[in-house]
């Protein structure tokens, strides 16, 4: 059991025989009246999301969720397909289990699975992982402005906006929570 009042983001709760996974959390302690948890849930299995607001100290289950250490192999029509770095077991996800982070996942990247029954729920990608741009309008000499951006497609196919100076084959580094560029790396 978990209080209302432990919830942090990230954190994945067992609410009507659905797993639930803590998005946004905010402590309200108003003037007059009890102070409340006001939340944002996940669904992990379908990704509906829901506000929901608990009483302070209120206890919820807490699911028990197990992180494993995996490599992504390569990507099908099946699915993405994992392999576990230690008992070398290979399992297939659906991009929809992952979301829109699928797209940054990359041929041999290390990610972390997180299993609820032997089941699983969910891929953390690193919050900042490092791609070759294949495809982009090259940049020339006084490209410099600042906040202006032109797409460049990836490696794995994803499109990023990028700044004007970024050329074609440079390896940039996104963070993967928001699809941001943040600079590029030296090769």
């Amino acid at each position: 059991m978990i209080s209302s009042n432990d919830f942090r983001n990230g954190v994945t709760i067992v609410l009507d025989n659905n797993l639930w996974t803590v998005i946004e959390f905010l402590h309200v302690k108003p003037g007059k009246g009890s102070a409340f948890v006001r939340t944002r849930l996940k669904n992990v299995k379908t990704g509906a999301t829901v506000e929901r607001t608990f009483r302070a100290g209120e206890k919820v289950e807490r699911a028990t969720v197990e992180t494993r250490q995996m490599q992504m192999l390569y990507n099908d029509a099946d699915g993405f397909h994992f392999m576990d770095q230690e008992s070398f077991e290979n399992i297939t996800i659906q991009r929809e289990l992952i979301g829109d982070p699928a797209d940054f996942l990359k041929d041999g990247m290390a990610v972390d699975v997180q299993f609820h029954d032997s089941l699983p729920i969910g891929v953390a990608l690193p919050a900042h992982v490092e791609l070759r741009i294949v495809e982009t309008d090259p940049g020339f000499k006084g490209d410099t402005a600042t906040n202006t951006f032109k797409p460049a497609k990836l490696e794995t196919g994803a499109t990023v906006q990028v700044p004007l100076f970024v050329n074609p084959d440079d390896v940039i580094r996104i963070d993967t929570r928001d699809r941001r560029y943040i600079g590029r790396v030296n090769s």
